[in-house]
C-alpha cells in the first residue's frame, strides 16, 4: 500500500513538474566543474555560460563530479533526479532510524513514504528542481550519526560531507563536545584527507580556493534574496541591506552558542529524554542552517528529519491516556510541516533583493523562524527537566558564602 501511494504521487509529481521550467542549473555547473578538471582548465575562473555561475565547493568535490561528464544533460537530468529520489527514501530511512520509531518492521513502508510524497516539500523540490547533491550529504551524515559509537568507522561519513560542503563539520564538534572523542577525530582526519586529495591532484585550484575563495561569499549568491533562509539573510531583509554588517554577525554567533548548546545538552539528556541523540543531531543541523551565511531554501532538506522527529514525539503523546495527553507536539509538527509545505518566501514581492515590506518579513525568512521556534521549545523543555538541578547547583555555591559571612559577622561582633 506505501508502495502504491508513492508511485501515484510521485506520478502526479513527474506530471506537474513536466510542465514546469526545471532547468537543474546546479547539476550543470557541477558538471562544468568535472569538465573544468577532466580538461586541466582553471577551475575557479569557469563561468556556467548563460547563468554566469562559478564554482564555490572545494577542489574534492569537483574532482567526484568528473563522472557526470559521461553522459549527454538530458539523460544525466534523469538520473540525477531518480537518484535523488532515491537518496530521499534512504533519508527517511535514516531518520525513522535515528528517531527510533516506528517499529523496524514499519520502516521500509515509511521510507516509501517519504521518498513519495517528500517530493511535495519545498526544500526537496528545489534540490531536485535545481540538480543539488543536499540529500546525499544529508545521508552521509546520518549514515554515520545512526552508527554505533564504538564502530571505529564512524566520523568517515560526517568527513566526507564536510569534504563537499564545508557546514557538515559543525556535526564534528556536536560529536567532540558530547564525548565521542575518536569519532570527531576520525572526522577531522578524513576531511583532512579530502583537503590533502585536493592538494595532490589540483594544487593551484586547492590554492585559490582555500586561500581566497572559501572567504569570498558573493561567489555563491546575494545575502538578501528570498532563497536565503539563513540568520544573515533574515537581518539582510529586515534592514534592506546588502550587507547587514555587525548585527548578523552578532545573530549567526547567538545562534551558533544557543543552537549548539541546546543540541549538546540534548544529547547528554538520556536519563530524561526518550530520543535524546536524536534531538541532538537535529538541533545542530538547525543550528548550522542558521549559521551558514547563506542558507539556500534546498538547504533545509534537513527538514526531513525534523518532520520525522515531531512525528515520533506526536505519537508518543497521543500513546498516552486521555487525560494526561498533551497537545503540544502535535501543533509543533503542524506547524513545521505547513512551514515547509507553504512555499511562502516565493510569495513575497522583492525587486532587486531589497525592500521587502514589513508583513513580508515572516514569510521571506519563514525557515530561521521555524528553526528558532523548535530550539526554543526544546531549549524549553531541557530548561524544565534541569531546573531541580540548576537551583541545587546554585544553592551549593551560594551556602559556603553565606556560612563565610555569618562567621565574619560573629567576628566582628565579638
Amino acid at each position: 500500500m506505501a508502495a502504491t501511494a508513492a508511485v501515484i504521487s510521485l506520478g502526479v509529481f513527474a506530471i506537474w513538474r513536466h510542465f514546469q521550467a526545471v532547468s537543474m542549473v546546479d547539476m550543470l555547473v557541477y558538471r562544468a566543474e568535472g569538465q573544468a578538471v577532466a580538461s586541466g582548465h582553471n577551475l575557479y575562473t569557469m563561468r556556467l555560460p548563460v547563468w554566469d555561475l562559478a564554482a564555490t565547493y572545494p577542489p574534492f568535490a569537483a574532482m567526484l563530479f568528473v563522472p557526470s561528464t559521461w553522459f549527454p544533460v538530458s539523460m544525466l537530468r534523469g538520473l540525477v533526479t531518480i537518484l535523488n529520489i532515491g537518496l530521499l527514501g534512504l533519508l527517511g530511512w535514516f531518520s525513522f532510524t535515528l528517531a527510533g520509531w516506528p517499529r523496524r518492521r514499519f520502516r521500509l513502508a515509511g521510507a516509501l513514504l517519504v521518498a513519495g510524497f517528500g517530493v511535495w516539500l519545498e526544500p526537496v523540490w528545489t534540490t531536485l528542481q535545481y540538480g543539488q547533491i543536499n540529500l546525499g550529504i544529508a545521508c552521509l551524515v546520518l549514515y554515520d550519526l545512526t552508527r554505533p559509537d564504538r564502530h571505529r568507522g564512524k566520523g568517515i561519513g560526517i568527513g566526507l560531507a564536510a569534504g563537499l560542503k564545508l557546514t557538515p563539520g559543525l556535526f564534528a564538534v556536536y560529536l567532540l563536545l558530547t564525548g565521542r572523542v575518536r569519532a570527531a577525530m576520525v572526522a577531522g582526519g578524513t576531511f583532512l584527507a579530502t583537503m590533502l586529495i585536493g592538494v595532490v591532484a589540483l594544487p593551484g585550484a586547492s590554492w585559490g580556493f582555500w586561500s581566497k575563495y572559501v572567504w569570498d561569499t558573493s561567489r555563491v549568491g546575494v545575502t538578501e534574496l528570498v532563497d536565503d533562509q539563513s540568520v544573515r539573510g533574515a537581518v539582510a531583509r529586515l534592514l534592506s541591506k546588502h550587507d547587514p554588517g555587525m548585527l548578523a554577525t552578532l545573530g549567526s554567533g547567538l545562534a551558533l552558542v544557543l543552537g549548539l548548546g541546546i543540541a549538546v545538552l540534548a544529547a547528554r539528556s538520556t536519563r530524561e529524554i526518550r530520543r535524546a541523540e536524536a534531538w541532538g543531531v537535529v538541533c545542530t543541523a538547525l543550528t548550522a542552517l542558521l549559521l551558514s551565511p547563506i542558507s539556500w531554501t534546498h538547504h533545509w532538506i534537513w527538514c526531513v528529519p525534523l518532520l520525522i522527529l515531531l512525528g515520533a514525539e506526536s505519537a508518543q503523546e497521543l500513546s498516552r491516556p486521555r487525560g494526561v495527553r498533551r497537545l503540544h507536539w502535535r501543533l509543533l509538527l503542524a506547524f513545521t510541516a505547513a512551514a515547509f509545505l507553504s512555499y511562502a518566501m516565493w510569495l513575497v514581492p522583492q525587486s532587486g533583493g531589497l525592500g521587502v515590506p514589513w508583513y513580508w518579513q515572516l514569510p521571506s525568512s519563514i525557515y530561521p523562524f521555524t528553526g528558532i521556534v523548535v530550539l526554543a521549545v526544546m531549549g524549553r523543555r531541557l530548561l524544565r527537566i534541569h531546573r531541580p538541578t540548576i537551583a541545587r547547583l546554585t544553592r551549593s555555591k551560594a551556602e559556603p558564602l553565606d556560612q563565610s559571612a555569618r562567621d565574619a559577622s560573629l567576628t566582628r561582633q565579638s
